[in-house]
């Protein structure tokens, strides 16, 4: 298969690398104490948040998960303002409202905040592709799910809808072996998810999803596809969860094996071998990218812990029921 552009995976590159340095930030800061909400780990997701997310136009709209911060960061959500609100202040998404990545949307940026009962983004996403079609215009609605919102009902109400009326929708289901603490086989009796996408008429395909450049292919496809008419995809994108479901899950559930098995998958290192094997960058210029991505994180790290705190006065403002 054709590799992707250089200039291309040196991109995809950037933002892997900027949110595995900004998750682990993130994880460091609630080991010190220095949280306030709750953090959910990105390891081993940053080629299936990234890869989906850079097939997107700026005029698609999107609505990720907790465990999409490369999706957030690829589509103009600023560093300072992801840590701002992770810390709870004033200067973040929500404006100190909910001090984690559930509701973290901006409309500015065509990104719906995530609604944190899965997969219920799901409906809303289809909602916004449906009304392209009423407006006619060439967008295309993305969202995520994971294996256990396969399970749900809302998950097969949403892609019957898509299919019947053949909309510009894309669900990326990030199959990482675990509902929170529950295995793939305690939660389904198929191998694939992708058959469910299959049995609604859906187009379905299974994807490596430590491999940014197979998701971004897939997802590429599946959206130039979408606004031409073509209808919704499914991308079932294979990956493994690599710590707990948030920072307070220390995972011992897991299998120590599995991990084992996994970890030589890493996304991120996988890219950077395939990189170096081709020639693209040399060690000097990776390292040159992990100092840049830790400047923008320590920056800001600072820019949220000197951000003030949100105004009492201000609770009752920008909500539905006051």
């Amino acid at each position: 298969m054709t590799p992707l552009p250089d200039s291309l995976c040196v991109e995809l590159h950037h933002w892997m690398r900027l949110t595995r340095t900004l998750d682990d930030q993130l994880i460091s800061l609630w080991k010190q104490g220095r949280g306030v909400g709750a953090t959910f780990n990105q390891r081993g997701h940053e080629a299936i948040s990234v890869g989906a997310g850079a097939a997107l136009r700026p005029e698609d709209v999107v609505a990720p998960m907790h465990r999409d911060l490369g999706c957030y960061l690829i589509r103009g959500m600023t560093p300072r303002r992801i840590m701002a609100n992770q810390l709870g202040r004033s200067t973040g998404v929500t404006g100190g409202r909910d001090a984690n990545l559930h509701g973290c949307g901006d409309l500015s940026l065509n990104i719906i905040g995530f609604i944190s009962h899965l997969p219920q983004s799901m409906p809303v996403a289809l909602g916004a592709a449906m009304s392209f079609i009423y407006r006619d215009e060439p967008r295309v609605a993305m969202t995520f799910a994971g294996d256990g919102s396969s399970c749900a009902g809302v998950f097969h109400e949403t892609l019957n809808l898509a299919a019947v009326h053949g909309a510009p929708f894309v669900v990326i289901v990030e199959n990482n072996q675990y509902a929170y603490s529950t295995p793939l086989d305690q939660q389904m009796a198929i191998d694939d998810i992708a058959q469910r996408g299959s049995a609604h008429g859906v187009r379905s395909e299974i994807v490596d999803g430590n491999d940014v450049e197979a998701v971004y292919r897939a997802t590429d496809a599946a959206i130039r596809r979408a606004r031409e008419g073509g209808g919704p995809s499914l991308i079932e994108a294979k990956t493994m969860r690599m710590l707990g479901h948030a920072i307070h899950d220390g995972a011992e559930y897991v299998p120590a094996r599995l991990l084992d098995e996994w970890r030589p998958l890493d996304p991120l290192l996988r890219l950077e071998e395939a990189m170096l094997a081709r020639r693209l960058v040399d060690q000097e210029q990776l390292a040159r990218v992990t100092d840049e991505c830790r400047q923008i994180v320590t920056d800001a790290v600072r820019f949220a812990e000197s951000s003030p705190w949100p105004d009492r006065s201000t609770v009752r403002e920008g909500v539905y029921a006051p």
